[in-house]
C-alpha cells in the first residue's frame, strides 16, 4: 500500500494549484490566438516559443514554492528535476492549447454552419416571393374580363399579402399568424371561385401559438387550390387541419375532395412550391420535419407536414 509523507502532500497540491493557474493562461492565450485559415507559421512559431516558456514557469513556481516551505535554496529547488518538470509543464500546454483550438474550431463551424444555414432560407425565401406573386397576379387577371369590380377587390387583398410577405423576416411565427395570413390569401381565391371553393378550417385552439414555418400552410393551401379546386368546375371543398400529433410533434394537413390532385409528375409533392418548402423544412428542422403527399382512396389529395414542437438542437 501507497503512503505518503505531508511534505510530498504538499508539494504534489503545491504543483496541482499552479497547474491549474498556468493552464488557465494558456487557455487565455489560445483564445487570444485562434487558430488561423489558412495555417501561418507565426502562428506555430508563437506555440513553439509559448509552450517551454509555460512549462519553466510551472516548474519554476512550484519547485520555489516548494523550497521556501522547506527553507532549501530555490536556485536549487528549480535546478531539482527540471528535465522532467519541462517534460510534464510541455505535455500539460499542449493538451490545454489542443482542447481549447478544437473547441474554437468547433465553435467557429458551428457559427459557419448557421450562417450558411441563414443565407439558405434568406435565399428560399427570396425564390417564395416572386412564386407567389406570379399566382397572385394570375388569380386577379383571369377576374378582370370576367368581373372587374372583383378583380379590384382582389387587387387590394393581394396587395396586403404581398406586404406581409416583403415585410416578414421570421422563419418561424405562430400558428395564429400563419392561419390569419392563409385566412386572407383564401378571401382571394373565394372571391375568383366563389360556391366552387368551399374552405373547412379544424385548428385546435390550444395549438395556435405553437411556431410553424411561415408560409408553409399557405404554400399547402396554394397547391390545393391551384390542382384540386381550379381545374374543376364541380364544388371543391378544402380542409384545413392542425393538430397535436404527438406530445412533440405539430400535423399541419390540407386535404381538397374530388379527383384532381396534382399534375402528372407532381404526385410525390414535388412541384415548385413544395420543393422549396422541403427545403426549408431540411434547414430548420432536419429529418425532425417532414412532407408527405398522396392521392386519398376516396379521391382528391392531401399533404400532410409534420415539425417538431421541442426543437432539436441548433448547431
Amino acid at each position: 500500500m501507497l503512503r505518503f509523507t505531508a511534505d510530498e502532500i504538499t508539494s504534489g497540491a503545491i504543483r496541482l494549484l499552479t497547474g491549474f493557474a498556468i493552464a488557465f493562461l494558456v487557455w487565455r492565450f489560445a483564445v487570444r490566438n485562434p487558430w488561423p485559415r489558412p495555417f501561418r507559421l507565426r502562428f506555430a512559431l508563437l506555440h513553439v516559443i509559448a509552450a517551454p516558456v509555460a512549462a519553466f514557469a510551472w516548474h519554476a513556481i512550484s519547485s520555489s514554492l516548494n523550497a521556501l516551505l522547506e527553507g532549501s535554496p530555490i536556485v536549487d529547488g528549480i535546478r531539482s528535476r527540471l528535465p522532467e518538470g519541462m517534460f510534464i509543464g510541455g505535455f500539460m500546454y499542449v493538451i490545454v492549447a489542443g482542447i481549447s483550438h478544437a473547441i474554437e474550431g468547433a465553435g467557429r463551424a458551428g457559427k459557419a454552419e448557421a450562417a450558411s444555414a441563414r443565407a439558405q432560407l434568406a435565399a428560399l425565401r427570396a425564390q417564395l416571393h416572386p412564386h407567389f406573386l406570379f399566382n397572385a397576379l394570375h388569380t386577379i387577371v383571369q377576374l378582370i374580363p370576367a368581373d372587374p369590380a372583383k378583380a379590384s377587390e382582389a387587387a387590394e387583398l393581394v396587395a396586403g399579402l404581398l406586404r406581409t410577405t416583403l415585410e416578414e423576416q421570421r422563419d418561424e411565427v405562430t400558428l395564429e399568424e400563419e392561419w390569419s395570413f392563409v385566412d386572407r390569401y383564401l378571401d382571394v381565391e373565394r372571391i375568383r371561385f366563389g360556391e366552387r371553393l368551399v374552405v373547412r378550417s379544424e385548428i385546435d385552439n390550444s395549438l395556435r401559438d405553437e411556431a410553424v414555418p411561415a408560409f408553409a400552410m399557405q404554400t399547402l393551401v396554394e397547391n390545393a387550390v391551384r390542382h384540386g379546386a381550379a381545374p374543376r368546375v364541380a364544388p371543391t371543398e378544402i380542409v384545413i387541419t392542425a393538430a397535436e400529433a404527438e406530445p412533440s410533434s405539430l400535423t399541419l394537413s390540407v386535404r381538397n375532395s374530388g379527383d384532381a390532385g396534382v399534375r402528372r409528375g407532381e404526385d410525390s409533392g414535388t412541384g415548385t412550391g413544395l420543393a422549396r418548402l422541403r427545403e426549408r423544412l431540411t434547414v430548420l428542422y432536419g429529418s425532425a420535419a417532414k412532407l408527405e403527399c398522396r392521392p386519398l382512396e376516396t379521391g382528391g389529395y392531401e399533404a400532410i407536414l409534420t415539425v417538431p414542437r421541442v426543437r432539436p438542437a441548433q448547431s
